[in-house]
């Protein structure tokens, strides 16, 4: 046995010695920040180490420098989010599709011999329902949005909560900030790489707040860019106008967002999203609710008057 344990002992150094500098890096700031009991105390004793050990915030820049870190690593957890929210759904998707085949498949053979022709006329019939179904809800340039309430472009992504929007811009591998053109203007946005055509090149869908709008390269193959909405309580169609639409009637915001809003906040967003609800289904919105209800009450209190030919303003 002490063999063993000795062997143990000497091995544990040199295993840790072994470690990459950046995985041993990692694992010490991850026991700073379990010692700190947060990841807001942890920050902040980060940056007041830097404060006092270095001149980083002597530049007058610096504020910005560590806000647009802040909001690249958002992003990235959003891309992250999105990701696994798109994978969930084409997981479902798949298996709804084998559901249906193998149901196809059970029907068909149990159908007699006579009806085999329409059963192999029925996947063809159903796919062309399906394209037309299709062409119907991209009529007009509105399409229906992805998993992040946005719309995915030939060029582009983009998702939206009701403050902000994330675009995403693939760019090839290894590209570095100082290649990059990204103009960010109130109500206009420009996007591309240095010496090429834009990719982006338009006036914005609503105007933006400049300040509070950021952009990072992501893992070196994607631009991220942050556009805070000025508006912050509508959804936006699309991001450049002229680009195909997003149906805002299909846009469901998630209910981990709303328990970020405030009381004032969250309520106004909620009746928002009743009363697109109630449109769907041919239903009085809240504020045709009550006046109905107002109108009723009236009623009551003048029954010697005719109402008839009452209708609500």
């Amino acid at each position: 046995m002490a063999i063993i344990s000795d062997f143990q002992e000497d091995e544990a150094p040199r295993r840790r010695q072994q470690q990459p500098p950046a995985a041993a890096n990692e694992e010490a700031l991850a026991a700073v920040l379990e010692r700190a009991g947060g990841a807001l105390p942890f920050l902040q004793a980060a940056i007041d180490v830097a404060r006092r050990r270095s001149d980083f915030f002597r530049d007058p820049s610096a504020v910005s420098k560590v806000t647009a870190a802040a909001s690249a690593a958002r992003a990235q957890v959003e891309a992250e989010e999105r990701a696994a929210r798109e994978a969930k759904r084409k997981a479902e998707e798949a298996e709804r599709k084998a559901a249906e085949a193998e149901a196809k498949a059970k029907a068909a053979a149990e159908k007699p011999e006579g009806s085999q022709v329409t059963a192999e006329q029925g996947p063809e019939s159903s796919v062309k329902r399906d394209s037309i179904e299709v062409e119907k809800k991209e009529e007009g340039n509105v399409r229906q949005p992805n998993a992040g309430n946005g719309l995915d472009l030939e060029k582009y992504s983009w998702t939206q909560q009701l403050p902000e929007v994330t675009i995403t811009v693939p760019v090839p591998e290894g590209t570095k900030s100082r290649f990059v053109v990204c103009e960010i203007k109130k109500d206009h946005l420009k996007v591309g790489l240095k010496g090429q055509p834009p990719i982006i090149d338009g006036e914005l869908y609503k105007p933006v707040k400049v300040d509070d709008c950021f952009w990072s390269i992501e893992d070196g193959k994607a631009l991220s860019i942050l556009l805070t909405k000025h508006n912050q309580m509508e959804w936006w169609k699309s991001v450049i106008k002229g680009d195909p639409e997003v149906d805002t009637q299909k846009v469901e915001p998630e209910n981990s967002k709303l328990s970020d809003l405030d009381p004032e906040t969250r309520q106004t967003v909620e009746k928002m999203m009743f009363d697109q609800r109630q449109k769907q289904m041919g239903l009085p919105t809240s504020d045709e609710m009550q006046k109905q209800e107002l109108l009723k009450k009236f009623m009551a209190q003048h029954p010697e008057m005719d109402f008839s030919g009452a209708k609500i303003a």
